[in-house]
């Protein structure tokens, strides 16, 4: 029995008799030949039909093909299938709402994201989700080569994790349930248990708007480490989390990488960073607007300061720490040494910001003081409060959106775009 070849590897094979198989990507009926070109999940291959021979499957239609290889500098990968006999393993394709083997989308995103299950069988959408998939692999392998564990954590919990605004509500056997926000809360749990731990997983924001920038539900890769002395070692964690994706993306998407024409961002061995207050300073400075007193960043502000980054430090990437408290989350762990300012930080890449982290709370008193403060009753957290109560170390981590992440790296401007199946504001299928 003839065994299957992968379309990339038919150079290897060359005088052989093969067998592939995959969906034809396109028929090309010429005046003396027929060329098919099939595509399987490694690229494409050509197949030179017999002269005097046509083949009136559809494109789409999934077939197998059984032929000689035969080697053709214009073909691609420099082989091609000659001497074959097609089968069909489907019954004949529908067209698709537009061409797939045309190297350019023609579709508007809502004609692609309603035909999602076939339109993601194009090269370019397919290259965004094998770049988002590499960077998964990658920020696996780096946080495992630092000791750290993959978690699992609940998506369906009792309270909200970050605030009660931004989440979807769900009947759970007549009790009220939430989806979560993010697994913040278990994450630290875990840290008292392995120390280090990471997790990519599913997280939920019910927030009433439709940017580019933002889904209902998204792709969260979390990590959360024990005994640290404040948030720049978290940074230098981030840092390397970062490098070993970009890394794996430059090893295992290389193909897709060059299809869509990324350039991906260098990973120095310190990323630049700056404090909050000292941020605002220099947009002051550089822009003539008054900043003084704001929490956050503005979008625009973000991208100022990495253009600033790249024109002082050579660097895509720039940590901006210090927040101010009022804007962070109620664990995040304040500055001793600024009063008014956290721990926090967050990591801006070509004016996006994609990492946000910091240094949690770690005592059991001070998140009561902090509830106290903001005006929360501790009793909604008090199955999170109560690992507080057991010893917990000093810890931080910080998390990673991956669409947003991918639409950076691709430069494309929707996370639509680099997102499968992507649920928003007014998008519950397919």
């Amino acid at each position: 029995m003839i065994s299957r070849v992968l379309s990339a590897d038919l150079p290897a094979h060359v005088g052989e008799r093969v067998m592939i198989a995959g969906w034809l990507h396109r028929r090309r009926e010429l005046k003396s030949v027929t060329f098919l070109v099939v595509r399987d999940r490694a690229g494409l291959a050509q197949v030179v039909l017999s002269q005097g021979t046509s083949c009136d499957l559809p494109e789409e239609t999934v077939v197998l093909v059984r032929g000689v290889v035969t080697a053709n500098p214009q073909a691609p990968g420099g082989a091609e299938l000659t001497q074959p006999t097609v089968t069909a393993l489907s019954g004949p394709a529908v067209a698709p709402p537009f061409d797939l083997y045309r190297p350019t989308l023609t579709a508007t995103l809502p004609t692609i994201l309603d035909h999602a299950p076939t339109t993601l069988r194009h090269p370019r959408l397919r290259a965004g989700l094998e770049i988002s998939a590499a960077s998964v692999a990658g920020f696996r392998a780096a946080l495992d080569g630092l000791g750290f564990t993959e978690v699992f954590t609940p998506k369906i919990v009792e309270s909200a994790t970050e605030s009660g605004a931004n989440v979807f509500r769900l009947d759970y056997f007549g009790r009220p349930a939430y989806l979560a926000q993010s697994p913040q809360f278990y994450k630290q749990a875990m840290v008292g248990v392995f120390e280090r731990v990471y997790e990519v997983a599913p997280a939920f924001r019910a927030e009433p708007s439709d940017t580019v920038r933002h889904l209902a539900e998204f792709t969260s890769l979390d990590a959360e480490l024990g005994f640290i002395t404040d948030h720049r070692e978290v940074m230098e964690v981030c840092r390397d989390a970062v490098a070993g994706m970009i890394d794996l993306v430059r090893e295992r998407a290389q193909p897709a990488v060059a299809l869509l024409g990324c350039a991906l961002p260098s990973v120095p061995e310190q990323i630049p960073y700056l404090h909050f207050a000292d941020a605002l300073e220099l947009i002051s400075a550089g822009t003539g607007e008054d900043v003084t007193g704001e929490l956050d960043l503005a979008p625009a502000h973000e991208r100022w300061l990495c253009e600033w980054s790249a024109r002082e430090h050579g660097s895509d990437l720039l940590f901006v720490h210090g927040y101010p408290l009022a804007s962070k989350p109620f664990y995040t762990h304040p500055d001793p040494a600024r009063p008014g300012y956290s721990r926090g930080f967050d990591l801006l890449l070509r004016g996006t910001e994609i990492v946000s982290g910091g240094q949690r709370l770690h005592r059991h008193d001070d998140y009561l003081a902090a509830l106290a403060a903001r005006g929360e009753p501790a009793g909604p957290y008090a199955g999170y409060l109560q690992v507080f109560e057991h010893g917990m170390p000093p810890h931080g981590g910080f998390a990673i959106g991956l669409g947003r992440w991918t639409a950076l790296l691709t430069g494309a401007p929707n996370v639509r775009q680099v997102t499968a199946f992507p649920r928003d504001l007014n998008r519950l299928s397919p």
